[in-house]
């Protein structure tokens, strides 16, 4: 009766793993008797562990491809509206968090439609970076923040800081019956 020796020699209860040992370059072909490998109910975790990093980092990252191209589509919108002829452009400073930019959405497309032969109208979020050339240009420290530009892009004027939604309506529609006046007197 042959006895069948065991492949993997029995492991000790204590294991002295020193530092340098892993800074080696050149280390030693035999394998390390310090391997400790946890029971099945870590690994899994450890797998779930990973698959939850990967998927929300492959979310953060398609995020961030949208906001991009919102951004991109954005800043060429801006450099039309400079470039239509029109006599003016009115720059729309909103952030997406912000509930009283949202609910004006509505409201600032029915302006940008009943004023369309003189008016162009432009969205920029004030959260990304790329427009902060605009926001320092024009002083807006504050969301939602309408600007009124000629077609030159000079600031003609912009709405004050916003207290209600009744509030920032009311600025928007002095803005534009200014630059009305503007044009009836010009």
């Amino acid at each position: 009766m042959g006895l069948i020796p065991n492949p993997k020699p029995k492991q000790g209860v204590f294991c002295l793993k020193w530092p340098w040992n892993d800074a080696n370059p050149n280390p030693s072909p035999s394998p390390s008797p310090c391997k400790f490998e946890g029971p099945w109910p870590f690994k899994s975790l450890q797998n779930l562990g990973l698959i939850a990093f990967h998927f929300a980092s492959s979310v953060s990252s398609r995020k961030k491809k949208t906001s991009l191209a919102a951004s991109e589509a954005e800043q060429r919108a801006f450099a039309s509206a400079l470039a239509s002829g029109k006599e003016a452009t009115l720059v729309e400073f909103y952030s997406p968090k912000c509930g009283l930019c949202n609910s004006l959405l509505k409201f600032v497309s029915e302006v940008e439609t009943r004023n369309s032969h003189w008016l162009n109208v432009v969205m920029a979020d004030a959260e990304n970076p790329n427009w902060l050339p605009e926001l320092l240009n024009y002083d807006v420290s504050y969301v939602p923040c309408f600007v009124l530009l000629d077609n030159n892009g000079k600031a003609l004027a912009k709405t004050g800081v916003p207290n209600s939604r009744l509030h920032v309506i009311a600025g928007l529609t002095h803005l534009l019956k200014m630059k009305r006046r503007q044009q009836n007197n010009g």
